[in-house]
């Protein structure tokens, strides 16, 4: 083996690795010492958060220890980024538990208000008794407590009693029959408590009131129960908006809003907010359970809309209402004018009552009583009473609309106390650095998140307080339909069956959890901020030039 000369080969070597550190000017310059940053902004922020300095560094570390945040460069530590986890869901599940608070006052304003209406409707009605019904004389002042009763159960009802409204009407005018046809009786003549009973049976056979009993029961009914269920949808509403607004965010979630809101300023880029896209993928995929109420959540609301333009559809919610005492009028009035057709029924149905110390049947003719001169046509409600319905419908049915779309709208509402904005692509925070955000913006509902790239959720597995809400949505829904054929359902409450099935499922149960490329630079922060170390051109060219010396070495 034959070897160089020595100055040839030191002159040789001096030349090749001058042309390597030209050739590596990047590597060279990174593995220079930079000046340490002083952590000075970090700890006066860390601070004004409630937190103490205990352990907190004075300039930037590597930040290889990070877990959280991307690793580089940082003022941070792990338990600095355990306390801001647990900062950003309190923060977060309170901007959450307002919004569902604003939305609860907007459904309990809405419950006040119809609830005032429909009272004093109702107590108006009740009010104008006497003047409807003075003219049947004893026929009212002696049983005043009947007509109050009446009343009483319809309030009792609309107030959530399990009074049968059907059962609770029919009742009322065999009781009203029963005191009618003993008035009509001559004062000679007394009429045994089974005989009262057996006439009052007779009030759906014998139809003495004709047909107004059959049609006061179809429009009391029908109003009572659409207003009661709409009560009733409003409350439910608010409870489910309180319910899901305390449904506490997963730890995935939590460690995405870290690095989407406080990773910045351990990065020392603490006036750089998130991308806007980027805050909607992380928002997204915190409520993605939430979302999964929009559509059942806007059946509701769309459904109480309709329920809320029934009231006002002829025969409209304030006439059926204000009308009840002239209904009361026009049925006594029909029987006085028939008491004698109805009294031989009732003879033929109950007997004859019999004589006074006889036993034998008493023959005689019912007292005639003269006809009132009012009749039910004269009882209408006042202009400005349908005006004040009207308003109190175009109010609910607008009110109600705003609200339509809340789950859907409850990430942007989030977003804009968090994100940069449009204005701002290129230089806002994308969950590495100040750049633009490139990944896709994902869809609504927890099906859409299976390649959500900031928040990992199982789609499998869906929150079930929430899948309960949703089964609670469709409930109402299904009872104010009902409602507006005027029958009352009583639905199951099926909220502890769930099967879980729904929008957040995957069909064969197993789901794809691949994910696409996030960034056009390498995620690794490490190979980008850390101590400088090898990209492949550079490092070629260096062994190259190494085996090129081992050869020159060997000649």
């Amino acid at each position: 083996m034959q070897f160089l000369p020595a100055g040839y080969f030191w002159t040789t070597l001096v030349k090749m690795l001058v042309l390597t550190l030209s050739l590596l000017p990047s590597v060279s310059g990174a593995a220079g010492p930079a000046p340490d940053r002083s952590c000075a902004d970090l700890r006066q922020f860390y601070t004004g958060k409630g937190f103490t300095l205990a352990g907190v560094p004075q300039t930037e570390t590597s930040g290889e220890h990070l877990r959280t945040c991307p690793q580089g460069p940082t003022c941070c530590t792990n338990s600095m980024e355990e306390n801001l986890e647990g900062l950003s869901a309190r923060e977060t599940e309170a901007l959450i538990k307002e919004a569902g608070r604003s939305l609860q006052a907007a459904f309990n304003t809405l419950h006040r208000s119809f609830d005032t209406y429909f009272t004093e409707l109702h107590s108006r009605s009740e009010r104008s008794l006497q003047e409807a019904l003075s003219p049947l004389g004893a026929l009212y002042s002696q049983n005043t407590r009947l007509y109050g009763d009446l009343y009483s159960d319809l309030k009792q009802y609309y107030r959530g009693s399990a009074l049968n409204l059907d059962e609770t009407l029919s009742e009322f005018w065999s009781r009203l029959l029963e005191r009618t046809f003993k008035s009509f009786t001559p004062s000679n003549v007394t009429l045994s408590e089974d005989y009262l009973e057996c006439v009052a049976k007779q009030q759906e056979t014998l139809r003495p009131f004709g047909d107004v009993p059959r049609d006061m029961k179809a429009k009391v009914i029908r109003a009572f129960v659409t207003a009661r269920s709409f009560v009733q949808g409003l409350i439910i509403s608010g409870e489910v908006v309180r319910k899901v607004s305390q449904v506490p965010l997963s730890p995935e979630c939590v460690k995405a809003l870290v690095k989407l809101v406080y990773c910045p300023h351990c990065h020392g880029l603490a006036s750089v907010k998130p991308c806007a896209n980027y805050c909607s993928n992380v928002v997204k995929g915190c409520l993605a359970n939430q979302a999964d109420l929009n559509p059942e959540w806007q059946n509701l609301i769309d459904t109480m809309i309709q329920v809320a333009s029934s009231f006002s559809t002829e025969p409209s919610l304030d006439v059926v209402v204000s009308s009840i005492p002239a209904q009361i009028f026009e049925a006594v009035r029909l029987l006085k004018e028939n008491v004698e057709t109805v009294s031989a029924k009732v003879y033929q149905t109950c007997g004859t009552p019999v004589e006074p110390g006889t036993g034998s049947p008493m023959l005689f003719e019912p007292k005639k009583k003269k006809s009132g001169s009012l009749t039910a046509s004269e009882y209408k409600p006042s202009p400005t009473a349908g005006l004040r319905l009207e308003i109190q419908v175009s109010d609910l049915s607008s009110k109600l609309r705003e609200m339509r779309q809340y789950w859907l709208q409850l990430p942007i509402a989030l977003c804009s106390k968090l994100a940069a904005g449009g204005a701002n692509k290129d230089k806002c925070w994308n969950g590495i650095t100040k750049a633009r955000y490139l990944p896709e913006v994902m869809g609504d509902g927890l099906a859409n998140q299976i390649n959500n790239p900031e928040v990992e959720l199982d789609i499998t597995k869906p929150d079930m307080t929430i899948r309960q809400q949703i089964m609670q949505l469709k409930i109402m829904s299904n009872r104010l339909k009902n409602a507006m054929d005027g029958n009352d359902v009583d639905f199951q409450d099926a909220s502890d069956d769930i099967s879980g099935s729904g929008s957040g499922m995957c069909l064969s149960g197993q789901c794809s959890r691949s994910r696409p490329g996030l960034y056009s630079y390498p995620q690794d922060v490490n190979q980008v901020r850390g101590v400088a170390t090898c990209q492949s051109r550079p490092c070629s060219l260096l062994a190259l030039l190494l085996l090129a010396l081992l050869l020159l070495l060997c000649r």
